[in-house]
């Protein structure tokens, strides 16, 4: 057996690279533009920018090792950015498209900060910020592999709660079917945010994403039932008629090809485990 040592980059730019050449399986986040020029007033160039899966803008800053100046850096540039809306949605349409820049959603952008490690000032700043912020911890190890480690993750603060319109089929109880889907829903939020430590939940008007610093599970609501898309491949799942699918290439709201169907809290203890091993894998 051989150890293999960890270790860290030597310049700030090869972990900056790195990221960059792997940002969607690495982070969640689709590249947009590296060294990215705020203009001679504000002067600064931010290190990466991005869209993440659920259309929310991204700033993804590096450092080589630990800097206490990384979380205060991103948060400046972050200000930026929301004072240049429209430069940000036409770079999105030009990298991404028409669709990708009329989805952006401006009520959560994002701050991700990877560096070797981070102090424990850090660590209690990011609780005091109402932005969506992540602390990822790089480590290289040996010549071929690296490691992130989310050691830090704060969803937005302050954005409002909004309940999701419930269809009603033909001769159901409007008030009762509500009130059914409402409760289960309730339960199935309580449930992915109680997975463990990390997991923050974005709201869109089609789904709410639950991610680790990338998604791992979306949820969509129906007249009868909840839908939870999860990122993982179908064929490493067991399929149950009525209960799991394969929705790889089927148009549907947020991200993942296994739907799993929710009609009870009884289906929300047989999804918990595929919950608990998705959370983990991200």
């Amino acid at each position: 057996m051989t150890e293999v040592k960890p270790w860290l980059a030597e310049v700030e730019a090869d972990v900056q690279e790195l990221v960059e050449s792997a940002m969607e399986p690495m982070l969640g986040v689709r590249f947009l533009a590296t060294e990215y020029s705020t203009g001679p007033i504000h002067g600064g160039r931010i290190d990466s920018l991005g869209l993440d899966e659920n259309g929310s803008p991204v700033i993804v800053e590096y450092k080589r090792a630990t800097d206490p100046g990384v979380l205060s850096q991103g948060l400046f540039y972050v200000a930026w950015l929301m004072d240049h809306r429209e430069e940000f949605e036409a770079l999105v349409r030009e990298r991404l498209g028409s669709e990708a820049a009329a989805g952006v959603l401006w009520s959560a952008p994002r701050l991700i900060c990877v560096a070797g490690g981070f102090t424990r000032y850090d660590l209690h700043a990011v609780c005091q910020h109402r932005r969506p912020i992540d602390l990822v911890r790089y480590t290289l190890l040996g010549d071929h592999h690296v490691a992130l480690e989310t050691v830090a993750s704060v969803a937005a603060q302050g954005s409002p709660t909004r309940r999701k319109r419930i269809r009603v089929g033909p001769g159901e109880s409007p008030r009762r079917r509500t009130d059914a889907m409402t409760e289960l829903a309730a339960v199935v939020d309580e449930t992915l945010l109680g997975l463990g430590e990390g997991v923050t939940k974005v709201e869109r008007k089609q789904y709410d994403a639950y991610q680790r610093l990338r998604n791992f599970a979306c949820v969509t609501g129906r007249q009868d039932k909840l839908l939870v898309y999860l990122k993982v491949a179908p064929a490493t799942a067991e399929l149950v008629r009525g209960f799991t699918r394969d929705v790889t290439g089927l148009g549907h709201h947020g991200t993942g090809d296994l739907e799993v169907q929710l009609r009870s809290e009884r289906d929300v203890e047989r999804a918990l485990e595929l919950f608990r091993l998705l959370y983990a894998s991200t």
